[in-house]
């Protein structure tokens, strides 16, 4: 299993808007939401007609989105072309 080399990237931040901000901004419209995982920003996927992930990646080169979808625990590395899911920590253990 291929493990992504752009992990250290990542980092805690709020979400930019609800939405995709370019398409917020613009009044466009989007299919499904993306987080740049190094810097919060909120783009619209590719299936998308902004595809404003991609186009913030082209812009900044922050390597990794991962699904801002309810439910949906995913992440892509852009230059290594990589999806994957990190493992969940789970709950946390009981100390009686």
């Amino acid at each position: 299993m291929a493990t992504c080399v752009h992990l250290d990237t990542i980092e805690e931040n709020a979400p930019s808007d609800d939405g995709c901000h370019e398409c917020l901004q613009l009044g466009g419209r989007w299919v499904h939401l993306r987080m740049c995982q190094q810097c919060g920003h909120v783009g619209c996927c590719d299936n998308s007609p902004g595809r404003h992930a991609t186009g913030h990646w082209h812009s900044t080169q922050h390597p990794l989105i991962r699904s801002f979808e309810p439910g949906e625990e995913w992440f892509w590395c852009y230059p290594e072309e990589l999806f994957f899911e990190l493992p969940s920590a789970g709950p946390a253990a009981s100390h009686s």
